[in-house]
């Protein structure tokens, strides 16, 4: 029994336990996967051709990983251009293993594989949230420790405000005080002191001589 599936894009045929690659499909390893676009169907008795796809049919997968494919080298050249650029790439592809071919039924058993799945994630989701309340609950030794050694913080009152602000503005005024004067000194050194004008001695009278 085989059938022709559209996986992506492209067309698989496919037998029960096969394994293949396709390009990259969302979820995780061990996710189960359905596809509905199937095309032909062969029993080995009968062979059933879609119009274009067969209703109700169903072909469900597993996903065993997620990788990449070969390295593809494209290579462009324009000649008499000096243009010339090498590049590679790899596909991104999952291998998938088909676990069972419905020629019929497909759209229940779909049903029933998204019911369980919820059911899943509602289980997985009150678990996440029972964990996180009990650790809420049970406070850590480390917390009480450090609520106990840290000691209470004073308020400050406005006493301590106007305290603190009068002895800002006593140094404020003295550092003014202070500069001033620093100046003032600055300034005698720099200018030099007035010369004081000698006084020149008198010129003695010359002295009369005798007459004879």
């Amino acid at each position: 029994m085989y059938a022709i599936v559209d996986i992506a894009g492209q067309q698989f045929k496919v037998e029960k336990d096969q394994k293949i690659f396709v390009h990259r499909q969302n979820g995780e390893e061990g996710t189960d996967l359905f596809f509905d676009k199937v095309l032909l169907i062969d029993t080995g008795k009968k062979v059933t051709v879609g119009t274009p796809v067969i209703s109700d049919a169903l072909v469900s997968a597993k996903i065993i990983t997620h990788l990449k494919g070969d390295k593809v080298k494209v290579f462009k050249k324009k000649r008499r251009k000096g243009y010339q650029i090498l590049k590679g790439h790899r596909q991104l592809l999952t291998e998938i293993q088909i676990a069972e071919i419905l020629e019929k039924g497909g759209s229940k058993a779909m049903m029933e594989a998204t019911a369980s799945k919820t059911e899943k994630s509602m289980a997985t989701k009150a678990k996440k949230a029972k964990e996180t309340e009990s650790k809420s609950e049970i406070p850590s030794e480390k917390t009480t420790e450090e609520v106990v050694t840290k000691e209470p913080v004073k308020k400050q009152t406005s006493k301590t405000v106007v305290k603190t602000k009068a002895v800002s503005e006593k140094k404020a005024t003295a550092g003014k005080k202070e500069t001033g004067s620093k100046t003032d000194e600055s300034k005698r050194k720099a200018t030099p002191a007035a010369k004081t004008p000698k006084s020149k001695p008198a010129k003695k009278a010359p002295a009369k001589k005798a007459k004879k």
